[in-house]
């Protein structure tokens, strides 16, 4: 976890070199595509993670996900941003299972994607999950 030398949300280039930095650091031998994901909470950390692949498929972890357990480790749970950082040609928005993860906790959080070489996206996690399956889902009604 990283917090800003100054009070406050941290700059979008620091939390994009966070992301940079660990994406470098990311275990992917068999897809050869390394992610590095920092998620900023609403104090202002920056928690990071990477893609964790392993021989067996689904042991695997994704970099946002890796981002959202250090953040929940680290006693957050409220975030303002999430910054991916990838090897790809084009910005590449969270999977499937880690935009579900992470509308648990931020519905409208906002998105930002960045390849190595420097172009971006930005969503809103809202329109890139316009349907989630949330804790109201699960209420039982008689």
């Amino acid at each position: 976890m990283t917090r800003p030398a100054s009070a406050g949300a941290p700059s979008l280039d620091s939390v994009r070199d966070a992301a940079l930095t660990v994406m470098e650091r990311a275990y992917a031998p068999y897809s050869q595509f390394r992610v590095g994901a920092a998620l900023v909470g609403a104090d202002g950390a920056i928690f990071t993670g990477c893609n964790v692949e392993n021989s067996a498929y689904p042991a695997g972890i994704c970099a946002e996900r890796s981002a959202l357990a250090a953040a929940v480790a680290g006693g957050v749970k409220e975030f303002a941003m999430l910054v991916i950082a990838s090897e790809a040609d084009d910005p590449t928005p969270p999977c499937g299972m880690c935009r579900q993860a992470l509308v648990e906790f931020a519905p409208r959080l906002l998105v930002v994607s960045y390849t190595k070489h420097g172009v971006e996206a930005t969503w809103d996690l809202a329109m890139l999950l316009p349907h989630p399956f949330t804790p109201a889902a699960l209420t039982h009604h008689q």
